[in-house]
């Protein structure tokens, strides 16, 4: 199934299998998961998330520092 990945700049269409997480999803991309939120259509979803076909997922960079 293809899901849209907006992440900064980039935006990709990615192909993932069924049953995939925000955190499988993270993994493949390179992206450790401490360091970014993720919206779901919308809406701020934790890792376990299951992604659906045809989701809008964007990657939010956090930022540190103090």
């Amino acid at each position: 199934m293809q899901v849209k990945v907006i992440f900064g700049e980039e935006n990709l269409t990615e192909d993932v299998p069924e049953d995939y997480t925000i955190k499988e999803l993270l993994k493949k991309l390179g992206i450790p998961s401490e360091t970014v939120v993720v919206k779901k259509n919308e809406a701020i979803v934790i890792e376990e998330e299951l992604i659906q076909e045809g989701d809008t997922l964007e990657i939010i960079k956090v930022i540190f520092g103090g």
